[in-house]
């Protein structure tokens, strides 16, 4: 079946289409504002003139190509260019401030491409069994999956309390405007505006790439001085096959993360690139390093949230269920051509479910070949004077800001996000933590408004769900790791002191 797929979109036509996709696709990925909902969004209105493997051949390039350009920008300016690149940030700028740009470059879109490749692997062999599993998820289950979720917070900073304090403020935003399955309306303060809440690219965006650029503008030097660019040149891929072998643990471990949290709807690669972040710290055996420029960050982050693209197929084709906002797009291409998602897809439609996964193979080798050809053009961007491309990337920040919904007022929420995403910074609170309660908090409301329901608010009967059983227990566990790992580094830290 996978030849006769591969036969489907062997043709010029369809490979063309591949390659322009994952080229557009790089570009939004890339710049930060735009974003793999918005370029497949954009595009989807051309595939109604196409056949249906064209269209999804296209559709499938803008995704995979937009979550992979993300890692350009999270590297070389510490702005990531989507949501699935925050984590790549966190070692990814300081191995480019090292001189090491052209590395860290290397490892990202190794790892992307490899992590992508694995996803889909795990989507041709095993997407029905594993519809099968999460199909039995009922609200109890979600609940313990995002809780566990939430529990990454305490990974992602140095001070339990401080990621906490973040987290929780993340929360808090997420609770702007007309609560689930009542609509009642929340901190709104009588604005219209607030009704529908915020967005989650006018934060994302604003609390990273401004600033990013309100502490650069606190300076008059530029991006990097010129002993952090001499060094961009890379033999090979930038890296040692011994480096290479060393990751393989994490890569697996990464992957496996991906792609679990591209199959549970709703959650998507904006977690799980911090997920297999924390999850490599918190693991690691040296977890002081993270955030210093080490490459384990890097490859945790771009193998996750390019895994987690074959994870959200998965329930896409097997169940008719989007696995994040992209794929559900997605499912509106399926729909303009009269085609329902089901487990009949597969036996009723296989050249076009085949044909799928070998465009999304085709994709991911498209973008791994012309992503290494610019490599040298990506790492020049470190020579732009920080007057020149800062300005061009507040203002492709706000265009990005006011595109999600047509409204100004995303633009002046991006504002207000970069300001307090400033303060922050000062006064030595982490960012993640805020993005990922962010994320987390409309799903932690929903599912634990609809577990109460479900169990007439017998909180006690949540224990009874075996699955929901063994994710509070990893998430305990989870839990005094953490702590246990922070108190272990403030001590080390006072004794250093003295």
């Amino acid at each position: 079946m996978l030849v006769t797929g591969f036969l489907t979109v062997f043709n010029i036509e369809t490979i063309l289409l591949i390659v322009g996709g994952v080229i557009v696709g790089l570009i939004f990925g890339a710049i930060p504002g735009l974003s793999a909902v918005m370029a497949v969004a954009l595009c989807l209105p051309i595939t109604f003139g196409m056949s249906i493997i064209n269209g999804l051949s296209l559709l499938s390039g803008l995704y995979i190509g937009a979550v992979s350009g993300g890692l350009i920008s999270a590297i070389l300016l510490k702005i990531p260019g989507t949501p699935s690149s925050i984590a790549t940030t966190f070692d990814g700028h300081p191995l480019a401030k090292k001189g090491e740009a052209g590395k860290a470059l290397g490892v990202g879109i190794v790892f992307s491409f490899l992590g992508g490749m694995l996803g889909i692997l795990l989507l041709i062999f095993i997407a029905p069994t594993l519809a099968q599993v999460t199909i039995k998820f009922g609200f109890v289950e979600y609940l313990s999956v995002t809780f566990f979720s939430i529990t990454m917070i305490a990974g992602l900073s140095n001070s339990v309390l401080k990621g906490f304090i973040s987290g929780f403020t993340g929360f808090l935003l997420s609770f702007v405007g007309m609560a689930p399955i009542d609509s009642v309306q929340r901190f709104t303060f009588g604005n219209s505006q607030l009704l529908a809440g915020f967005a989650m690219l006018p934060l994302t965006i604003g609390v990273f790439a401004v600033s990013e650029v309100l502490t650069a503008a606190k300076t008059k030097h530029q991006v990097v001085t010129e002993s952090e660019i001499t060094e961009y040149r890379i033999k090979g891929f930038g890296f040692t096959m011994k480096e290479f072998t060393g990751q393989l643990f994490n890569y697996f471990r990464s992957a496996l993360i991906g792609v679990g949290i591209g199959i549970l709807p709703g959650i998507g690669g904006g977690v799980s690139n911090i997920f297999a972040y924390t999850t490599a710290k918190n693991q690691s055996k040296y977890p002081e390093k993270f955030g210093t420029g080490i490459i384990d960050g890097i490859v945790a982050s771009e193998t996750a949230n390019n895994a987690t693209v074959g994870g959200a197929f998965i329930p896409l084709l097997t169940l008719g269920i989007p696995g994040d906002s992209v794929t559900a797009v997605i499912l509106g291409a399926f729909m303009l051509h009269g085609i329902q998602p089901s487990p009949l897809l597969f036996t009723s439609q296989g050249d076009l479910v085949y044909g799928i996964f070998a465009a999304l193979i085709i994709a991911h080798v498209v973008f791994f070949v012309i992503e290494f050809a610019g490599l040298s053009i990506f790492v020049k961007l470190l020579r732009v004077p920080k007057y020149i491309l800062l300005p061009l990337v507040m203002t492709l920040c706000a265009v990005g800001a006011f595109g999600v919904n047509n409204r100004v007022f995303d633009v002046i929420s991006f504002s207000f996000f970069g300001l307090m995403g400033y303060i922050m910074t000062r006064i030595d609170l982490p960012l993640p933590p805020l993005i990922l309660g962010f994320i987390l908090g409309p799903n932690f409301e929903l599912y634990l408004r609809r577990a109460f329901q479900s169990q007439q608010g017998n909180v006690f009967t949540f224990f009874s769900y075996p699955i929901a059983n063994g994710f509070f227990i990893v998430t305990a566990i989870t839990l005094i790791v953490a702590i246990r790992q922070n108190i272990r580094t403030a001590k080390k830290a006072l004794k250093g002191e003295s």
